[in-house]
């Protein structure tokens, strides 16, 4: 499935667990490994005058030139083949285009970026890329140091959320040819959002047909593990779906989540799905993300 895997970087800090999986997903496809950095001149610094900015654009593109350098060593460490590439411009757009340009598989990238604020919220750059790519992303979350990470790594487990929607098992084609690399177990997850449904007030009937609709759309997951021969489990629970699915996968130690990113809403078109943006920004588990 993958031959290509693109890990864009700015040079943040934190990115071993990054490099680690894109290695490791690579080594396991026979994959190539081309790293990116974007030197964002797509806004002008505001208050610097030119000298201070080409300067700021020197240093940036010292940072990613450094940063691409090591993901490449990386990978010819694991004998794959290798590329890099540092680019200016806005990066979501030149991250979009190297992709179309190299004929990329599968992107890798960090969930936040340099500044404070966008350690709390997915920073903008990840965000435009997963809900813009026309192909799987993987979003792994920055560490707070770079801290070597231990092993090979590899996924033992995976997560599987579906609302039974097409985006969804889109999703789970990818994910379950990944776990097929690695004879992984599969948990398929459908949540009854508490939040939508006033459920203490609901008949019994409404409640019933919702947890129908969530037996069948984890069983069509699990019907699709089963075929490629894998272990398969499913669950249907009830709440706020970020909060409910953040929770099973660390109740059952999962290596990765993956999800469509516009749910079945009616007219979600290019915007990233609430519970898909609210478990990507919040999850330590890597999240892999397929539109």
């Amino acid at each position: 499935m993958f031959s290509t895997v693109l890990v864009p970087t700015d040079g943040s800090a934190g990115a071993e667990a990054t490099i680690a999986h894109a290695t490791e997903l690579a080594d396991a496809y026979g994959a190539a490994v081309h790293a990116l950095s974007v030197v964002d001149t797509g806004v002008e610094p505001i208050g610097l005058g030119a000298d201070d900015r080409e300067s700021l654009y020197e240093s940036s593109e010292r940072r990613g030139r450094e940063a691409t350098i090591r993901i490449t060593n990386r990978a010819e460490e694991r004998d794959l083949q290798a590329a890099r590439d540092v680019r200016e411009g806005v990066p979501y757009r030149e991250i979009l285009a190297y992709v179309d340009e190299v004929d990329v598989d599968l992107i890798v990238m960090g969930t936040h970026g340099r500044t404070g604020a966008d350690r709390v919220r997915l920073g903008s750059t990840t965000e435009r890329v997963i809900t813009r790519a026309d192909v799987p992303v993987l979003s792994v979350r920055l560490a707070e140091s770079e801290e070597p990470v231990p092993g090979d790594g590899g996924y033992d487990r995976l997560v599987i959320p579906t609302d039974g929607s097409d985006a969804a098992e889109r999703a789970a084609e990818a994910a379950l040819d990944i776990a097929g690399k690695y004879d992984a177990d599969v948990h398929a997850v459908y949540v009854v959002d508490s939040t939508t449904y006033d459920l203490e007030d609901a008949p019994r009937s409404i409640v019933g047909l919702l947890k129908e609709g969530g037996q069948n759309a984890t069983e069509t997951i699990a019907e699709m593990a089963r075929e490629r021969g894998l272990d398969v489990g499913t669950d249907v629970r009830r709440g706020a779906p970020a909060e409910e699915l953040l929770d099973y996968a660390s109740g059952v130690d999962v290596d990765l989540v993956a999800m469509g990113t516009r749910g079945s809403a009616v007219g979600s078109g290019r915007l990233l799905g609430s519970t898909t943006a609210r478990v990507v920004r919040r999850s330590p588990i890597p999240v892999l993300t397929v539109n």
